[in-house]
């Protein structure tokens, strides 16, 4: 058997404690990488709020404050005197400082290390401001990842990065069992009850409103209905608006007069509690609003579990949910979801199609094969750079 050589990564990105979804993404993800490159343990570099005090794990030896471009700067050297191989940015547009996180291009730049990024958020327009950031930033880059082939696509096509410096590799989920959700809900007390839901950071760009709306309708039918909200609001938006947002939902859900069919579990969820949760749900849903959302996380533990899922056609969820793995609604129709919902209900035979295409599509998707498929893709730039390094 060939012994795979020991690679160095130094990730930048959230991380834990931070309540941020891409936190959660990156401990799993090194997690996993740690599993088959035990030799070389991840080490993360997290970007911090101004005054955030955190503790972090073991991990962190370095950190990058948000709003300071010297920060960037200081971590670049530290980059380039440490003995990694590689450095891997977790990209969204939030993370990052300056316009659009553009102070990104200078700690690129200064970087003297192979340099790889993973997309999780896809700008449509290469012309907008935050377009014209992300172009800038894939020059800086020896390699990029994304999650699914339709964002791989868009790249090449709108802004013109090559073909064979894209990795395709899935978001990630655990290793689920295959289960019926009745031993989950006698747990939680919920059972007789067709539970709905989602797991989510909580904000107006999720759709939520929608669900809540189909709820109404569909308790008609289903009197026993009940509609689980899983997740707090997320932390910038509780900093900015506090809870302007689920108090609108409570209120419309009081204006409809179905207090009984939803519940809010309004807290952050570890890993342990996030599983049994989603081993409760029959049926989950993401009406997302933005068409263009790359990835979520969300949704492809939803789909490695097996659930039936119902969403919106966003980037991520007309891949994922390809060839009949789920059921696609319009934006912002929630006539629609709870037709989707009543007619997937009813129909038992097309409910055991639909777990069973989805747990089968989750097995590709499962952490230890997206960590291997990170390592392959780390192997190739490296030794690519240092083909190139020779060759000048």
């Amino acid at each position: 058997m060939k012994i795979r050589k020991p690679i160095r990564v130094i990730y930048i990105s959230t991380y834990i404690p931070q309540k941020c979804g891409i936190a959660t993404f990156t401990k799993d993800v090194t997690s996993a990488i740690n599993l088959l490159n035990p030799y070389a343990l991840a080490e993360v570099m997290p970007v911090v709020k101004e005054g955030e005090d955190l503790q972090f794990p073991w991990e962190v030896k370095q950190k990058i404050i948000q709003s300071d471009l010297s920060s960037y700067l200081e971590a670049a050297k530290y980059i380039n005197n440490s003995s990694c191989d590689l450095v891997l940015v977790e990209h969204e547009f939030g993370i990052f400082g300056g316009n659009c996180g553009d102070y990104l291009i200078p700690f690129l730049d200064a970087i003297k290390k192979p340099k790889v990024m993973t997309c999780h958020t896809l700008i449509d327009n290469p012309e907008s401001e935050c377009g014209q950031v992300f172009k800038k930033l894939l020059k800086k880059i020896d390699g990029l990842t994304v999650m699914t082939k339709n964002s791989a696509k868009k790249i090449i096509n709108s802004y013109g990065f090559s073909k064979s410096k894209i990795a395709i590799i899935p978001h990630g989920t655990p290793d689920f069992n295959y289960d019926s959700t009745e031993f989950y809900k006698k747990k939680k007390k919920l059972q007789g009850r067709i539970i709905l839901g989602n797991i989510n950071l909580l904000s107006a760009n999720k759709g939520i409103d929608y669900s809540i709306e189909s709820i109404a309708k569909i308790a008609k039918k289903y009197p026993e209905v009940l509609y689980l909200v899983i997740g707090q609001t997320h932390p910038n938006i509780l900093k900015n608006e506090g809870e302007k947002y689920r108090n609108s939902l409570k209120q419309k859900i009081k204006k409809l007069g179905i207090q009984k069919n939803v519940k809010f579990i309004n807290r952050y969820l570890t890993l342990k509690e996030l599983i049994e949760w989603l081993k409760v749900i029959d049926i989950y849903i993401t009406p997302y609003l933005d068409p263009q959302q790359s990835s979520s996380g969300a949704l492809a533990y939803a789909v490695g579990a097996g659930k039936i899922c119902i969403s919106t056609r966003y980037l991520y969820a007309k891949e994922i949910l390809a060839y009949g793995r789920g059921i696609f609604i319009p934006f912002r129709d929630s006539r629609a979801i709870a037709k989707a919902v009543l007619d997937i209900w009813r129909d038992e035979a097309k409910r055991k199609r639909i777990q069973k295409k989805a747990y089968e599509y989750g097995r590709f998707m499962t952490w230890s094969n997206v960590a291997l498929l990170h390592l392959d893709f780390f192997t190739e730039i490296i030794k690519n750079e240092t083909k190139h390094k020779k060759t000048n």
